[in-house]
């Protein structure tokens, strides 16, 4: 197979709120180092392209106001990598539209689509599976997404329910399920049957343009007024003045629930969508009392299983807390239960209709 057909969108448009006030509108959590590293969530979404597909095959897609922070987290992309949405309209349109400008540079092309604040453990392992979904979409008219393994009955993710085999690896998708009840997932995990879905797809650009036609025509009657201009200097004032005409959808639930050449790759490679506060909690080392102090200066008494953050130099001292959250970023401190945290979106919400957009 020839790697100069392989491309990788990276999608990075998001504001990941369940991240306040760590991610904030300005600064969302994927241009964030939140491990130390030196290297944001970002910058390490595009480490794991590397010798799976070439560099001047990454495209990614964000927000126009953030593309000064693309810039400068990635420099070595060229602008004509960088596709920046006037409009947040969710991942279907964000999609489509990498779809038909890759397909205007090479109509022979294998894309992968991925996340940018996603955490792989297993690199190589990820680049092994990644390898094997280009394989199989490149012979297959196929849309293929990857499920990861689950090790814990988790309601924050959706599921996939496997249907017959294809390959050792890969099987037909039998349903699609959102986000379940705890007892639901509890079933799902003992059926060994469903895997998480991962928000990470490997197609041909034929296969999914073809899907979109077919069951988001909303969708691709926007773009194909543009037939003709992807890949030109005229393309950007062409989506400045039609992208925000998609309806705001999903690709789940605009195509991947609709389609009837879905399947899914099984993995194994040490995945987490560290969309929350719990998820980092549980991806970082601890101390002896179950601690994360996070990058940060922090004195705990009597404090067990406890989630703190600081940016800054700032010291934080706590005392007999058990299961909480402390995040101080800048001019905010959120403490929280870490079994609240899933209603963090909702006090942004109410912050917002309090403080307008000073404190987002």
């Amino acid at each position: 197979m020839d790697i100069n057909n392989r491309y990788c969108v990276i999608m990075c448009g998001g504001v990941g709120s369940r991240f306040w006030p760590y991610s904030r509108a300005n600064a969302p959590k994927q241009f964030i180092d939140f491990f130390g590293t030196g290297r944001t969530l970002l910058q390490m979404s595009f480490d794991r392209t590397k010798g799976v597909v070439p560099a001047e095959n990454v495209i990614i897609l964000t927000n126009e106001q953030y593309a000064p922070l693309v810039k400068e987290q990635l420099p070595e992309l060229s602008d004509a990598q960088i596709l920046l949405e006037p409009a947040r309209r969710n991942t279907a349109p964000c999609i489509a539209w990498a779809a038909y400008h890759i397909k205007a540079l090479n109509p022979n092309a294998l894309i992968m689509v991925a996340p940018s604040d996603h955490l792989v453990l297993k690199e190589d392992e990820f680049k092994r599976c990644i390898n094997k979904g280009f394989d199989f979409i490149a012979e297959n008219d196929a849309l293929l997404t990857l499920g990861i393994k689950p090790s814990r009955p988790e309601t924050g993710y959706g599921y996939i329910q496997v249907g017959q085999s294809v390959t050792d690896s890969i099987s037909q998708v039998k349903t699609f399920t959102e986000k379940p009840d705890l007892e639901l997932a509890k079933v799902f995990l003992s059926t060994g049957e469903f895997f998480w879905n991962s928000g990470m797809f490997l197609w041909s650009v034929d296969s999914i343009l073809k899907a979109l036609q077919e069951c988001a025509p909303d969708i691709t009657v926007q773009f194909d007024k543009g037939l003709g201009l992807y890949g030109t200097p005229a393309e950007t004032e062409f989506i400045k003045q039609n992208f925000a005409s998609c309806p705001g959808i999903s690709i789940d639930f605009a195509v991947m629930e609709k389609a009837k050449n879905v399947h899914v790759e099984c993995v194994d490679f040490g995945w987490d969508d560290l969309g929350t506060w719990g998820a980092l909690y549980d991806n970082s080392p601890k101390n002896h009392d179950g601690n994360v102090t996070e990058n940060c200066k922090a004195m705990l008494f009597d404090c067990k299983d406890c989630m703190v953050a600081s940016k800054g130099d700032k010291l934080i001292v706590a005392s007999h807390l058990k299961d909480f959250i402390i995040a101080v970023a800048d001019d905010i401190v959120l403490i929280v239960p870490k079994s609240e945290e899933q209603k963090i979106k909702n006090y942004v919400n109410e912050v917002k209709t309090a403080y307008g957009d000073k404190y987002l």
